[in-house]
């Protein structure tokens, strides 16, 4: 066993040297930036006392901190006194330490998995007092063999059990699952209480925790066994009041997750419920910010041409993007009377004119037509053409003349 130990060690040794000499100081390697660390306030006993009695919130997650410290130390501590009774060869006692340790490593790993389940079907409240229920209830069991020895040995012995060896047993079932639930589910309940906490309270309360829970917690249950051992002799005699002063422990242990659920459970609510809100109102600013990007600014000129009928017809033309035309071109437009129009709207389908060639053999067919409607008769000497809608001057470049009121003026009078 010592042989393999100094090899890992080795082992590890030469592969720490190893990445430090030709991975470390790499100069092909990107180097990550260097970041800052958040500075953590220092606060001392006093003032993390003050914190702790001012914020019901971080008081009731430092009793939760406490609480775990103080029992497990409790527990196990009697435990592997009465586990030493039970297993007096080093032999032994190595060989159901090996098999403890492998089944505590199976749990974790179980309780891992489940934990996700438990989180999302019950909730922080259920995954919190999970933990110290266990404690609890094995705690009770494990207590009750030990201080019940006497009744319960003509049971146990039907069995082929001694109350010591199922006290053991039973020890061993609390601190396995104890274990356990620790890492999958009050670690992480813990770390979940800081969420809704505002920066300052949850750096101040990390701080505080760190500084006075931790270590009460640790050596607030080595403190209670050595001072129930001054007074009563023994860690046997002191057996009956370690397991009393455990069922206080884990009943505020308890009540302080209820208290926090309490708290936890709103403020994670609100939290939930600004950010769902922050959320829509981001999704419709981007919606109105695209369909306002999606609008155009077209442009329309005002464009006269003949219609099928040779009459002169007006109408708006949208510029498309493209082949809009320039600004020097819409003001030359402008001064020649085009009237430019800006619309802000979506753009539409262009209206297309009618071509060129189009409109000069409609302009000739309309010439030939009045040409064949005329009689010779009806010309005058000024060299005008009476034609059906009026007459019309060889010399006025074809633009129509309007008629005069009677036939009579409009023989007599031959036009200027």
């Amino acid at each position: 066993m010592m042989t393999i130990v100094v090899l890992l060690g080795l082992a590890i040794c030469g592969i720490y040297w190893w990445v430090n000499r030709y991975v470390v100081d790499d100069p092909t390697l990107p180097k990550a930036e260097a970041r800052k660390k958040k500075e953590k306030p220092k606060m001392g006993m006093m003032e993390s006392f003050k914190f702790l009695l001012t914020s019901r919130y971080v008081r009731d997650l430092a009793t939760l901190v406490v609480a775990y410290g103080i029992s497990i130390n409790l527990v196990e501590v009697t435990w592997k006194s009465k586990l030493k009774a039970q297993f007096p060869s080093p032999n032994e006692y190595s060989a159901f330490m090996g098999d403890f340790s492998t089944c505590t490593g199976i749990a974790t790993f179980t309780m891992m998995l489940l934990s996700r389940v438990i989180f999302r079907k019950y909730g922080w409240g259920v995954a919190a007092t999970i933990t110290p229920t266990v404690l609890l209830a094995t705690g009770v069991a494990f207590f009750g063999l030990i201080l019940c020895s006497d009744p319960l040995t003509p049971l146990l012995g039907k069995f082929g059990m001694t109350p010591l060896l199922a006290a053991v047993y039973v020890g061993a079932l609390q601190n396995i699952f104890s274990k356990s639930a620790k890492y999958s589910l009050f670690d992480p309940c813990k770390e979940m209480a800081y969420i809704p906490l505002d920066e300052d309270t949850k750096v101040k309360g990390k701080a505080a925790i760190d500084v006075v829970c931790n270590p009460l917690g640790k050596s607030g249950g080595a403190l209670i066994q050595q001072f129930l051992i001054l007074t009563f002799g023994s860690l046997a005699n002191s057996t009956p009041y370690l397991g009393s002063i455990l069922l206080v422990i884990v009943v505020a242990w308890l009540a302080a997750a209820r208290s926090l659920d309490s708290q936890f459970t709103p403020l994670v609510k609100k939290d939930l419920k600004s950010k769902y809100l922050e959320g829509k109102l981001s999704a419709a600013t981007s919606k109105l910010t695209g369909s306002l990007k999606g609008k155009q600014e077209v442009a329309y000129r005002f464009m006269s041409g003949l219609n099928s009928e040779g009459f002169i017809e007006g109408k708006y033309v949208p510029i498309v993007e493209g082949i809009s035309t320039s600004n020097n071109e819409q003001q030359r437009q402008q001064q020649q009377g085009e009237e430019v129009v800006k619309v802000d709207r979506l753009q539409p389908k262009p209206i297309q004119s009618a071509p060129e060639e189009e409109v000069h053999d409609k302009l000739v067919a309309a010439e030939e037509e009045i040409e064949t409607k005329t009689s010779p008769s009806s010309s005058h000497g000024n060299g005008s053409i009476q034609g059906p809608r009026g007459s019309i001057d060889d010399n006025s470049n074809g633009s129509p003349i309007k008629n005069s009121e009677t036939s009579e003026s409009d023989s007599s009078s031959p036009v200027a």
